[in-house]
């Protein structure tokens, strides 16, 4: 099983709360995370140990532009952040890299599996 890992405190805090059921990753993942896959909802800092939050379904997996994304993407994403330019500067934080709205992403929407 694989698993998609969160690493910002404010993402914990929209995935607890069931806010949050879409996440937007640099580059093309499609092939990590292929549509139907279980996945665990993870959160912990790169090279630590990590808390697991729950089982979830892969239930889409689309490849776009930065430029490309939708309202809906931005607010599955994370609710506070409202314009692509915001998501862009989010991410120039987290990759500590340049990115241009021309830039790949992969969006991934995932539902909590109940047992």
């Amino acid at each position: 099983m694989f698993a998609l890992n969160f690493q910002s405190p404010n993402h914990e805090k929209l995935l607890i709360s069931r806010i949050k059921n879409c996440t937007i990753r640099l580059g093309d993942i499609r092939d990590s995370y292929p549509e139907s896959s279980v996945v665990w909802i993870t959160f912990g800092k790169r090279f630590s140990p990590k808390t697991k939050l729950y089982p979830a379904i892969v239930d889409k997996v689309c490849i776009k532009k930065f430029s490309q994304l939708n309202a809906g993407d931005l607010d599955h994403q994370n609710p506070e952040i409202k314009t692509v330019e915001e998501l862009i500067t989010f991410f120039e934080n987290i990759y500590e890299r340049s990115i241009t709205p021309n830039d790949t992403v992969t969006v991934i929407y995932f539902s909590e599996i109940l047992e």
